[in-house]
């Protein structure tokens, strides 16, 4: 049974299958001293790493998902008061 406060992790079954290594990473910035956030397409995912660490951990989001953190993103909601 599934409750409001719990988590299910609909990417678990891709999460380690997905593979990023040859994909065509997506600056958010050209500045070179400072990297940002960078982002790929992989078999209908998303995925975003720190573009200082490019060799850490990649968060994967479905198409929904990075769609709605788009919209929180231009509506303001992760600004810092």
């Amino acid at each position: 049974m599934n409750t409001d406060d719990e988590i299910i992790d609909d990417k678990a079954h891709v999460r380690d299958k997905l593979d990023f290594s040859d994909a065509e990473w997506i600056t958010s910035t050209d500045d070179l001293a400072e990297p940002g956030v960078e982002i790929a397409f992989v078999d209908g995912y998303v995925g975003m790493r720190n573009g200082a660490d490019p060799e850490g951990p990649v968060l994967v989001f479905t198409p929904e998902e990075w769609d709605a953190f788009v919209a929180g993103a231009k509506d303001g909601e992760f600004d810092e008061p």
